[in-house]
Protein backbone atom coordinates (compact mmCIF):
# COMPACT_ATOMS: atom_id res chain seq x y z
CA UNK A 1 0.00 0.00 0.00
CA UNK A 2 1.17 3.23 -0.99
CA UNK A 3 0.75 5.80 1.91
CA UNK A 4 0.99 9.60 1.97
CA UNK A 5 1.54 11.28 5.34
CA UNK A 6 0.77 14.78 5.50
CA UNK A 7 2.15 18.03 7.79
CA UNK A 8 2.40 21.23 7.57
CA UNK A 9 2.09 23.35 10.99
CA UNK A 10 4.23 22.75 14.72
CA UNK A 11 1.18 20.83 16.40
CA UNK A 12 1.67 18.48 13.47
CA UNK A 13 5.25 16.90 12.87
CA UNK A 14 4.63 15.41 16.99
CA UNK A 15 1.31 13.21 15.54
CA UNK A 16 3.37 12.40 12.27
CA UNK A 17 6.94 10.72 13.94
CA UNK A 18 5.32 8.21 15.83
CA UNK A 19 3.08 6.61 12.67
CA UNK A 20 6.11 6.97 9.87
CA UNK A 21 8.77 5.32 12.29
CA UNK A 22 5.81 2.52 12.95
CA UNK A 23 4.88 2.38 9.14
CA UNK A 24 8.16 2.27 8.29
CA UNK A 25 8.73 -1.16 10.34
CA UNK A 26 6.42 -3.06 7.71
CA UNK A 27 8.55 -2.07 4.45
CA UNK A 28 7.29 -5.00 2.74
CA UNK A 29 3.64 -4.28 2.99
CA UNK A 30 3.79 0.00 3.35
CA UNK A 31 5.43 2.35 0.81
CA UNK A 32 5.58 5.67 2.42
CA UNK A 33 5.89 9.47 1.58
CA UNK A 34 5.70 12.44 3.60
CA UNK A 35 4.65 15.25 2.38
CA UNK A 36 5.26 18.84 3.87
CA UNK A 37 3.06 21.43 2.87
CA UNK A 38 5.12 24.28 4.14
CA UNK A 39 1.98 26.32 6.32
CA UNK A 40 4.84 26.41 8.97
CA UNK A 41 7.94 26.74 7.21
CA UNK A 42 10.83 28.92 9.51
CA UNK A 43 13.21 26.59 11.60
CA UNK A 44 11.83 27.44 14.87
CA UNK A 45 8.31 26.77 13.71
CA UNK A 46 8.93 23.22 11.41
CA UNK A 47 12.90 22.84 11.30
CA UNK A 48 14.18 22.51 14.66
CA UNK A 49 11.29 19.49 14.86
CA UNK A 50 12.62 17.34 12.09
CA UNK A 51 15.95 17.44 13.87
CA UNK A 52 14.85 16.52 17.43
CA UNK A 53 12.37 14.03 16.30
CA UNK A 54 14.80 12.46 14.06
CA UNK A 55 12.02 12.82 10.85
CA UNK A 56 14.35 12.33 7.77
CA UNK A 57 13.95 15.12 5.48
CA UNK A 58 10.29 15.27 3.69
CA UNK A 59 9.81 13.83 0.43
CA UNK A 60 8.04 17.06 -1.01
CA UNK A 61 7.69 20.12 0.28
CA UNK A 62 5.07 22.43 -1.37
CA UNK A 63 6.34 26.09 -0.08
CA UNK A 64 3.00 27.32 1.03
CA UNK A 65 2.67 30.71 -0.25
CA UNK A 66 1.81 33.47 2.36
CA UNK A 67 -1.41 34.99 1.80
CA UNK A 68 -4.58 34.88 3.24
CA UNK A 69 -6.14 31.58 5.00
CA UNK A 70 -8.01 31.04 1.61
CA UNK A 71 -5.25 31.77 -0.68
CA UNK A 72 -2.74 29.33 1.15
CA UNK A 73 -5.18 26.74 1.21
CA UNK A 74 -6.14 27.52 -2.62
CA UNK A 75 -2.06 27.24 -3.49
CA UNK A 76 -1.85 24.34 -1.09
CA UNK A 77 -4.39 21.89 -2.93
CA UNK A 78 -2.86 23.04 -6.36
CA UNK A 79 0.06 21.96 -5.35
CA UNK A 80 -0.93 19.04 -3.21
CA UNK A 81 -2.51 17.87 -6.46
CA UNK A 82 0.53 17.86 -9.04
CA UNK A 83 2.20 15.21 -6.21
CA UNK A 84 -0.72 13.31 -5.81
CA UNK A 85 -1.01 12.82 -9.72
CA UNK A 86 2.89 11.53 -9.63
CA UNK A 87 2.92 9.36 -6.33
CA UNK A 88 -0.61 8.13 -6.87
CA UNK A 89 -1.19 6.80 -3.37
CA UNK A 90 -3.44 4.49 -2.15
CA UNK A 91 -4.03 6.30 1.19
CA UNK A 92 -3.44 9.99 2.35
CA UNK A 93 -3.49 10.51 6.25
CA UNK A 94 -4.11 13.38 7.57
CA UNK A 95 -3.59 14.76 10.94
CA UNK A 96 -4.56 17.43 13.27
CA UNK A 97 -7.05 20.54 12.12
CA UNK A 98 -5.00 22.96 10.52
CA UNK A 99 -5.52 24.33 7.21
CA UNK A 100 -3.26 21.62 5.72
CA UNK A 101 -5.32 18.88 6.77
CA UNK A 102 -8.42 19.65 5.34
CA UNK A 103 -6.80 21.29 1.92
CA UNK A 104 -4.93 17.68 1.56
CA UNK A 105 -8.00 16.22 2.45
CA UNK A 106 -10.04 17.78 0.28
CA UNK A 107 -7.92 17.57 -2.79
CA UNK A 108 -7.34 13.66 -1.87
CA UNK A 109 -11.13 12.72 -1.98
CA UNK A 110 -11.61 14.94 -4.91
CA UNK A 111 -9.66 12.57 -6.74
CA UNK A 112 -10.91 9.48 -5.40
CA UNK A 113 -7.87 8.41 -3.02
CA UNK A 114 -9.01 7.14 0.45
CA UNK A 115 -8.98 9.39 3.42
CA UNK A 116 -7.42 8.44 7.52
CA UNK A 117 -7.61 11.41 9.71
CA UNK A 118 -5.86 10.61 12.56
CA UNK A 119 -7.20 12.87 16.11
CA UNK A 120 -10.93 12.67 14.16
CA UNK A 121 -13.75 13.02 16.29
CA UNK A 122 -12.67 16.29 18.29
CA UNK A 123 -15.34 19.57 18.82
CA UNK A 124 -15.48 22.63 20.67
CA UNK A 125 -18.96 23.29 19.49
CA UNK A 126 -17.92 26.49 18.40
CA UNK A 127 -18.03 26.97 14.50
CA UNK A 128 -16.25 30.55 14.49
CA UNK A 129 -12.87 28.69 14.82
CA UNK A 130 -11.59 27.48 11.53
CA UNK A 131 -10.02 24.90 13.26
CA UNK A 132 -13.39 23.60 14.32
CA UNK A 133 -14.57 23.65 10.64
CA UNK A 134 -11.38 21.92 9.59
CA UNK A 135 -12.77 18.91 11.97
CA UNK A 136 -15.93 19.02 10.62
CA UNK A 137 -14.91 18.78 7.04
CA UNK A 138 -12.10 16.34 7.23
CA UNK A 139 -14.42 14.12 9.62
CA UNK A 140 -16.74 13.87 6.47
CA UNK A 141 -14.40 13.27 3.55
CA UNK A 142 -12.71 10.65 5.27
CA UNK A 143 -12.73 6.97 5.05
CA UNK A 144 -10.90 5.50 7.82
CA UNK A 145 -11.06 8.15 11.58
CA UNK A 146 -8.56 7.88 14.10
CA UNK A 147 -9.73 8.90 17.52
CA UNK A 148 -7.62 8.98 21.29
CA UNK A 149 -11.24 9.36 23.25
CA UNK A 150 -15.02 8.32 24.42
CA UNK A 151 -16.51 11.47 23.41
CA UNK A 152 -14.99 11.73 20.07
CA UNK A 153 -16.41 8.59 18.95
CA UNK A 154 -19.33 9.75 20.10
CA UNK A 155 -18.99 12.46 18.54
CA UNK A 156 -18.86 11.02 14.97
CA UNK A 157 -21.17 8.63 15.88
CA UNK A 158 -23.87 11.60 16.57
CA UNK A 159 -22.79 12.63 12.61
CA UNK A 160 -23.53 9.78 11.33
CA UNK A 161 -20.14 7.79 11.07
CA UNK A 162 -20.48 4.09 9.82
CA UNK A 163 -18.97 2.27 13.56
CA UNK A 164 -17.00 0.12 11.25
CA UNK A 165 -14.50 3.55 10.41
CA UNK A 166 -13.87 4.76 13.54
CA UNK A 167 -11.26 3.32 15.19
CA UNK A 168 -10.41 4.52 19.00
CA UNK A 169 -6.19 4.14 19.00
CA UNK A 170 -5.18 6.60 21.36
CA UNK A 171 -2.97 9.29 21.54
CA UNK A 172 0.32 9.88 18.71
CA UNK A 173 0.79 13.22 20.20
CA UNK A 174 1.88 10.93 24.02
CA UNK A 175 3.66 8.62 21.67
CA UNK A 176 6.32 11.40 21.02
CA UNK A 177 6.42 12.71 24.01
CA UNK A 178 6.92 9.06 25.95
CA UNK A 179 10.01 8.40 23.60
CA UNK A 180 11.90 11.49 24.57
CA UNK A 181 10.78 12.64 27.82
CA UNK A 182 14.22 11.56 28.87
CA UNK A 183 15.73 13.50 26.35
CA UNK A 184 13.42 16.30 27.42
CA UNK A 185 14.00 15.99 30.85
CA UNK A 186 17.81 16.07 30.39
CA UNK A 187 17.20 19.76 28.65
CA UNK A 188 18.89 22.85 30.19
CA UNK A 189 16.59 25.36 28.94
CA UNK A 190 15.88 26.36 33.21
CA UNK A 191 19.83 27.01 33.54
CA UNK A 192 19.80 28.89 30.16
CA UNK A 193 16.77 31.16 31.56
CA UNK A 194 17.22 31.80 34.73
CA UNK A 195 14.05 29.49 36.06
CA UNK A 196 13.77 26.98 38.79
CA UNK A 197 11.45 24.38 38.76
CA UNK A 198 8.07 24.92 39.76
CA UNK A 199 8.93 29.12 39.94
CA UNK A 200 7.30 29.88 36.92
CA UNK A 201 3.70 30.13 34.93
CA UNK A 202 4.35 29.22 31.28
CA UNK A 203 2.10 31.34 29.07
CA UNK A 204 1.38 30.80 25.29
CA UNK A 205 -1.16 32.52 23.17
CA UNK A 206 -2.24 31.95 19.19
CA UNK A 207 -5.74 30.93 18.44
CA UNK A 208 -7.17 33.53 16.00
CA UNK A 209 -9.95 34.30 18.68
CA UNK A 210 -7.89 35.42 21.64
CA UNK A 211 -4.91 37.30 19.60
CA UNK A 212 -6.87 38.65 16.62
CA UNK A 213 -9.48 40.19 18.67
CA UNK A 214 -7.64 43.59 20.57
CA UNK A 215 -10.21 43.77 23.26
CA UNK A 216 -9.54 40.22 24.34
CA UNK A 217 -5.52 40.29 23.91
CA UNK A 218 -5.88 43.32 25.56
CA UNK A 219 -7.68 41.80 28.72
CA UNK A 220 -5.20 38.58 28.35
CA UNK A 221 -2.69 40.72 28.96
CA UNK A 222 -4.01 42.52 31.51
CA UNK A 223 -4.72 39.24 33.13
CA UNK A 224 -1.11 38.41 32.76
CA UNK A 225 -0.34 41.78 34.65
CA UNK A 226 -1.97 40.88 37.95
CA UNK A 227 -0.89 37.23 37.98
CA UNK A 228 2.92 37.92 37.45
CA UNK A 229 2.75 39.66 41.02
CA UNK A 230 2.36 36.21 42.69
CA UNK A 231 4.54 34.71 39.92
CA UNK A 232 7.26 35.27 37.26
CA UNK A 233 5.86 34.30 33.51
CA UNK A 234 7.26 33.42 30.53
CA UNK A 235 5.66 33.84 28.11
CA UNK A 236 6.43 32.38 24.26
CA UNK A 237 5.47 34.82 21.68
CA UNK A 238 3.36 33.29 18.54
CA UNK A 239 4.50 34.88 14.89
CA UNK A 240 0.66 35.13 15.20
CA UNK A 241 1.08 36.94 18.42
CA UNK A 242 3.69 38.97 17.94
CA UNK A 243 2.58 40.67 14.59
CA UNK A 244 -0.86 41.44 16.69
CA UNK A 245 1.27 42.76 19.51
CA UNK A 246 2.65 45.39 17.23
CA UNK A 247 -0.17 46.26 15.34
CA UNK A 248 -2.64 47.09 18.65
CA UNK A 249 0.47 48.79 20.39
CA UNK A 250 0.44 46.51 22.95
CA UNK A 251 4.21 46.63 23.98
CA UNK A 252 4.14 49.13 26.56
CA UNK A 253 1.70 46.74 28.28
CA UNK A 254 4.04 43.89 28.26
CA UNK A 255 6.91 46.32 29.70
CA UNK A 256 5.47 47.30 32.38
CA UNK A 257 5.23 44.03 33.71
CA UNK A 258 8.44 43.52 35.49
CA UNK A 259 8.26 39.75 36.28
CA UNK A 260 7.11 38.88 32.59
CA UNK A 261 9.39 37.58 30.07
CA UNK A 262 8.86 37.44 26.31
CA UNK A 263 11.02 34.18 24.26
CA UNK A 264 10.56 33.02 21.01
CA UNK A 265 8.71 29.66 20.10
CA UNK A 266 11.11 26.73 21.42
CA UNK A 267 11.83 23.77 20.08
CA UNK A 268 10.01 20.12 21.37
CA UNK A 269 12.43 18.65 23.66
CA UNK A 270 12.63 22.53 25.71
CA UNK A 271 9.27 23.51 25.63
CA UNK A 272 8.54 20.18 27.32
CA UNK A 273 10.88 20.63 29.45
CA UNK A 274 9.51 24.23 30.47
CA UNK A 275 5.93 22.42 30.84
CA UNK A 276 7.35 19.83 33.29
CA UNK A 277 8.67 22.72 35.43
CA UNK A 278 6.13 25.21 35.37
CA UNK A 279 4.39 25.54 38.05
CA UNK A 280 1.17 26.65 36.24
CA UNK A 281 0.57 26.94 32.37
CA UNK A 282 -1.69 29.45 30.78
CA UNK A 283 -2.51 28.80 27.09
CA UNK A 284 -5.15 28.24 24.47
CA UNK A 285 -3.19 25.38 22.86
CA UNK A 286 -4.79 22.37 22.41
CA UNK A 287 -1.76 20.45 22.29
CA UNK A 288 -0.53 21.96 25.68
CA UNK A 289 -3.87 20.61 26.81
CA UNK A 290 -2.51 17.05 26.69
CA UNK A 291 1.25 17.35 27.27
CA UNK A 292 0.34 19.09 30.69
CA UNK A 293 -2.53 16.47 31.42
CA UNK A 294 0.74 13.35 31.32
CA UNK A 295 3.42 15.72 32.47
CA UNK A 296 1.17 16.57 36.08
CA UNK A 297 1.49 19.99 35.37
CA UNK A 298 -1.96 22.50 36.17
CA UNK A 299 -3.09 23.77 33.26
CA UNK A 300 -5.20 26.63 32.82
CA UNK A 301 -7.37 27.01 29.41
CA UNK A 302 -7.47 30.36 28.10
CA UNK A 303 -10.44 29.99 26.27
CA UNK A 304 -14.47 29.44 26.52
CA UNK A 305 -14.58 26.14 25.00
CA UNK A 306 -12.59 22.99 24.37
CA UNK A 307 -12.62 19.80 21.67
CA UNK A 308 -10.46 18.51 24.51
CA UNK A 309 -12.69 17.78 27.14
CA UNK A 310 -11.07 14.93 28.56
CA UNK A 311 -8.21 16.72 29.50
CA UNK A 312 -10.27 18.08 31.97
CA UNK A 313 -12.38 15.41 33.36
CA UNK A 314 -9.47 13.07 33.45
CA UNK A 315 -6.38 15.33 33.34
CA UNK A 316 -4.89 18.66 35.25
CA UNK A 317 -6.70 20.77 32.84
CA UNK A 318 -9.44 23.85 33.85
CA UNK A 319 -11.24 25.64 31.26
CA UNK A 320 -11.20 29.44 32.67
CA UNK A 321 -12.32 31.90 30.04
CA UNK A 322 -10.55 34.81 28.81
CA UNK A 323 -12.07 37.27 31.37
CA UNK A 324 -9.14 38.97 32.85
CA UNK A 325 -11.07 38.58 36.76
CA UNK A 326 -11.92 34.99 35.82
CA UNK A 327 -7.85 33.74 34.65
CA UNK A 328 -6.72 35.73 37.38
CA UNK A 329 -8.89 33.88 40.34
CA UNK A 330 -8.04 30.55 38.35
CA UNK A 331 -4.77 31.54 38.78
CA UNK A 332 -4.76 32.85 41.94
CA UNK A 333 -6.59 29.69 43.43
CA UNK A 334 -4.19 27.39 41.91
CA UNK A 335 -1.03 29.37 43.14
CA UNK A 336 -2.21 29.46 46.73
CA UNK A 337 -2.43 25.51 46.83
CA UNK A 338 0.54 23.64 47.13
CA UNK A 339 2.13 22.14 43.61
CA UNK A 340 0.69 19.30 42.96
CA UNK A 341 2.39 15.64 43.89
CA UNK A 342 2.02 13.87 40.27
CA UNK A 343 -0.30 12.51 37.53
CA UNK A 344 -3.90 12.14 39.09
CA UNK A 345 -5.44 10.69 35.85
CA UNK A 346 -4.07 9.46 32.24
CA UNK A 347 -6.72 8.59 29.47
CA UNK A 348 -7.45 4.97 28.58
CA UNK A 349 -4.76 4.45 25.76
CA UNK A 350 -2.64 7.55 25.84
CA UNK A 351 -0.14 5.24 26.60
CA UNK A 352 3.02 5.27 23.89
CA UNK A 353 1.62 2.51 21.85
CA UNK A 354 -0.82 4.68 19.71
CA UNK A 355 1.08 4.27 16.41
CA UNK A 356 1.36 0.61 16.69
CA UNK A 357 -2.44 0.57 17.08
CA UNK A 358 -3.05 2.75 14.02
CA UNK A 359 -0.72 0.55 11.84
CA UNK A 360 -1.82 -2.40 12.90
CA UNK A 361 -5.85 -1.17 11.17
CA UNK A 362 -4.32 -0.30 8.10
CA UNK A 363 -1.95 -4.04 8.02
CA UNK A 364 -5.58 -5.57 8.32
CA UNK A 365 -7.31 -3.59 5.41
CA UNK A 366 -9.95 -1.31 5.02
CA UNK A 367 -12.69 -0.76 2.67
CA UNK A 368 -13.71 2.84 1.14
CA UNK A 369 -16.97 4.66 3.52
Amino acid sequence: MKICVVAGARPNFMKVAPLLAELRRFPDQFDVVLVHTGQHYDYQMSDIFFDELELAAPDRFLQAVEGSEIDRMAEMMSRFEEALVADEPDLVIVVGDVTSTLACALTAAKRGIAVAHVEAGLRSGDRRMPEELHRIATDALSDLLFTYSVDADANLAAENVPVSCIHRVGNLMIDTLERFRARAEASDVLQRLGLRPRGYALATLHRQSNVDDEAVFRGILEAFARVQDKVPILFQVHPRSRHRIAEFGLQPLLDRMARLRTIEPQGYLDMIKLQQEARVVLTDSGGMQEETTVLGTPCLTLRENTERPVTIEQGTNQLVGVETSRIVAAAGQLLDQPPPAGVADIPELWDGHSAARLVEVLRRGFTRR
